[in-house]
């Protein structure tokens, strides 16, 4: 009852009636006031008026499972929460939810991760209040070789939510990092489980850095935070919303195809060096050409300077762009 309640408060100008509630909910007079006083407790600035009811008037940054279901606006996608003080891993916790039937669309948040992992091992951790740590469960009825491709769509659904949210011009490099003039605010990792030719379910860990002003120096020349280009603190629970928005938008569209044939024009709109010079880190193989946008599978096509044209999978490969990170 607690997120309905904060919905309909946002969702008026004015006030709204303590009788009102009591009649939406079938609940006493006393059942609504508590949650009013649960949620003055949590930090929402609530009046109540005798005569006219209640009318929130301030919300905090926080990220529980009521703010976030408070304001989503999705049919599947985020709308069984489970919000964590603070795990090693929000994949990890979401890959035992995964075991334990946690239904598609399931969406683990935590205000700090102590363990979390980027690709190829690399260290993802929260600082708490600060940034956004969340993985989402899907179940798709995809063939394994294909479920990279959804990465890539939770790499648009950031940028796509963050310019709708902010009007701040993020973009991708490929495959799905979301990055603001030049620099990241955002790491994806997705991990499977599946059987033969069948998937289990994939859990999509999303690292996004929203209000940090300041970085640790290893990582200060490409890491950046929406909050340093907006200009003021953002609310991360509407990024959070906002990213299931699109994402769940985008993964239909995705599903209905098989591929990313509908949605590679959006995708390389937002792909911040098409038509640029790249670097192709290959084991063994490194070469120089220009990114021309990816095709129905993801593949970035990388122009050679035989004018011959290289499909290049993300797995083991990064992409760079010759004189920095983009």
């Amino acid at each position: 009852m607690k997120s309905e309640i904060l919905h309909i408060l946002r969702s008026q100008d004015g006030y709204v009636s303590g009788q009102e509630l009591c009649e939406r909910f079938g609940v006493s007079r006393t059942a609504v006031w508590k949650t009013i006083n649960q949620l003055k407790e949590e930090g929402y600035e609530i009046e109540a008026v005798p005569n006219k009811g209640y009318h929130i008037t301030a919300c905090p940054d926080v990220v529980s499972a009521e703010e976030v279901k408070s304001l989503l606006e999705t049919r599947w996608a985020g709308q069984n929460i489970a919000h964590f003080a603070a795990v090693d891993s929000t994949n990890n916790k979401a890959k035992r939810m995964a075991e334990e039937g946690a239904p598609h669309g399931t969406l683990v948040i935590a205000d700090e991760q102590t363990g979390g992992r980027g690709r190829r091992g690399r260290s993802w951790n929260t600082i708490p209040g600060a940034a956004i740590a969340m993985t989402l469960v899907i179940r798709p009825e995809l063939p394994p070789e294909r479920a990279s491709m959804v990465t890539l769509l939770m790499g648009m659904a950031v940028a796509s939510g963050c310019r709708e949210l902010l009007g701040l011009p993020v973009g991708i490099k490929w495959p799905n990092d979301a990055v603001l003039d030049g620099k990241k605010i955002c790491g994806i990792l997705t991990e499977m489980s599946m059987e033969m030719d069948a998937i289990n379910y994939l859990v999509i860990g999303t690292g996004i850095n929203v209000n940090m002003d300041e970085f640790p120096e290893e990582i200060s020349q490409v890491a950046t935070s929406l909050s340093i280009h907006a200009g003021h603190t953002v609310n991360r629970a509407e990024v959070i919303c906002r990213c299931m928005k699109y994402f769940e938008q985008y993964y239909e569209a995705f599903a209905a195809a098989g591929n990313l044939s509908g949605l590679k024009n959006i995708y390389n709109e937002m792909l911040v060096n098409r038509d640029a010079e790249v670097r192709v880190l290959e084991p063994g193989n490194e070469y120089t050409g220009i990114s021309r946008g990816i095709n129905d599978l993801g593949e970035l096509l990388v122009e050679r300077e035989d004018r011959s044209v290289t499909a290049v999978f993300a797995g083991e490969v990064s992409v760079r762009g010759v004189y920095g990170y983009t």
